[in-house]
């Protein structure tokens, strides 16, 4: 600490503060993100216990952040920068992706909290960004001696599926839960009880509020409520369900890594983490959006879904062709056999040599949950 200035009037000079005084520090931080709220400052080589009550925000959803154009990216950067020093509950980290260029992985407390920390972008700071879908934070319980050495430690924190580490190396992988709190109507009960348990969950409590309200209480998968679950609920409900949430900690799953292929070659930004009975109804679903966004090409593009070696779902995007037998009337039929052949080893081989450059605006459609409609 370099010097501290005394800002009440009065009292100049004094190094001595008191409740209801204002003041400032200058320390030797290098960046504004070093001084935490909470934090207990004390005299050199004199340590005293850390006020208590005081704990940093923890992140319950993460998401990627990268601007539309990479020319905006230090405008963005700057932005960021500015609106996490009234929001410092929202953690940044620098990632970068192939498709989408260099961006951030930020991490903030719910969805609510997500979308209102991008509006304030645009309309604040007049930036477009582009945000990837949220996952939340996975643990995995390591087995391999070489990676708790590596790590440092027996359980890690996945926010990112390119984390995952391989099932043959970890003993369980854990997934963060939480106690949801429903009310609604009572001639709603059947639909909402569906939902819910098409999300994973349990039922904790059933409670008659009153002759025309029930109170419902679920332990849900934090991932599978993240998205749409308010949306739907409300949609069933006609909007007079209310739901809230609080964390529950983490619970055993049998979680996967699903990787999605194009003519042989993964897709990172699209690699997703989800629970193993969920995973061909997910792969089937992103492989039928990934198809409508791709635009054709001269050669036949394979999309696939696989965990690991295996693949569980499979769309082809079919080549543009051109009609090589237009010129054939009438004649052998060896002539017309001829030239199908050598157009389809024409399209074999450009097949080989040939690459899919997936446009952007393709993962943004595909990152979006619900279908357009």
């Amino acid at each position: 600490m370099q010097q501290i200035p005394e800002t009440h009037h009065g009292s100049s000079g004094k190094k001595i503060r008191y409740a209801g005084q204002v003041g400032y520090l200058i320390a030797g931080m290098k960046e504004v993100t070093e001084a935490q709220i909470g934090d207990t400052l004390f005299m050199y080589k004199q340590p005293v216990e850390p006020l208590p009550g005081f704990k940093s925000a923890k992140p319950m959803v993460f998401a990627g952040m990268y601007p539309v154009d990479q020319t905006e990216y230090n405008n963005l950067k700057s932005a960021l920068e500015r609106l996490t020093l009234n929001d410092s509950s929202v953690t940044v980290h620098r990632d970068s992706s192939l498709a989408l260029g260099a961006g951030w992985r930020l991490g903030f407390l719910g969805l609510l909290h997500m979308e209102v920390f991008n509006q304030r972008l645009e309309q604040e700071y007049n930036t477009s960004v582009i945000l990837t879908a949220p996952t939340v934070p996975y643990k995995a319980v390591l087995s391999s001696a070489k990676l708790i050495k590596e790590h440092g430690k027996s359980e890690i924190t996945i926010i990112n599926p390119a984390q995952f580490p391989d099932k043959h190396s970890v003993s369980e992988y854990l997934e963060p839960t939480v106690l949801g709190t429903i009310i609604t109507p009572q001639e709603y009960i059947g639909k909402i009880i569906v939902l819910c348990q098409d999300r994973r969950a349990v039922q904790k409590e059933m409670l008659y509020i009153d002759e025309h309200r029930v109170m419902l209480k679920y332990l849900f998968p934090l991932n599978e409520i993240v998205v749409d679950f308010y949306d739907a609920l409300k949609s069933l409900s006609s909007g007079y369900a209310s739901f809230d949430y609080e964390d529950a900690g983490y619970q055993a799953a049998d979680l996967i890594k699903m990787d999605i292929l194009i003519n042989g070659n993964p897709v990172e930004e699209l690699s997703t983490i989800i629970h193993n009975d969920k995973a061909y109804a997910t792969g089937k679903y992103l492989c039928e959006r990934l198809k409508d966004a791709i635009p054709r090409q001269l050669f036949e593009i394979a999309i696939q879904a696989a965990i690991g070696k295996k693949i569980i779902a499979r769309e082809t995007l079919k080549a543009y062709r051109k009609n090589v037998v237009a010129k054939c009337y009438g004649g052998d039929i060896t002539r017309r056999m001829k030239l199908l052949k050598r157009q389809a080893e024409g399209k074999k081989l450009m097949r080989k040599i040939g690459n899919v450059e997936v446009p952007r605006d393709a993962f943004i459609r595909v990152l979006k949950r619900q279908p357009e409609k």
